[in-house]
């Protein structure tokens, strides 16, 4: 599936498939949605404090990590679902490496989030 659009016809092209891939995320994957739900609300939580810009931007990143996570793996079920559905060590083996990645990302937020707030404690 190679693009013929060149130049500013490109960009435009991609940011409509990027919103096709956030439409379709948030249409058909829970996770995605509720991880979007826990984006907002860090999000506010993050303005509710004095942080330094410093600061929010760790916050972000953590929060921004999680969802990127997750529309890794969703992507990687998505290929594995499409080339088949039947059982397969390896088909496990990349969904259980995506959920990994979900897991690891959350340890991060966890880390930065709690390093940031310490020192209201």
């Amino acid at each position: 599936m190679k693009h013929e659009y060149k130049g500013l016809r490109r960009i435009i092209s991609a940011f409509k498939n990027s919103l096709d891939g956030f439409l379709f995320a948030f249409r058909e994957e829970e996770a995605f949605r509720q991880d979007l739900l826990f984006f907002a609300i860090g999000l506010i939580a993050m303005f509710l404090f004095d942080f330094s810009m410093i600061e929010r931007l760790m916050l972000f990143s953590g929060l921004f990590f999680v969802l990127f996570a997750e529309v890794v793996n969703s992507s990687v079920e998505a290929c594995i679902d499409r080339i088949s559905p039947d059982w397969h060590k390896l088909s496990k083996a990349a969904k259980d490496m995506g959920s990994l990645l979900v897991f690891l990302s959350f340890i991060y937020f966890f880390v930065v989030w709690v390093s940031v707030f310490s020192r209201f404690i």
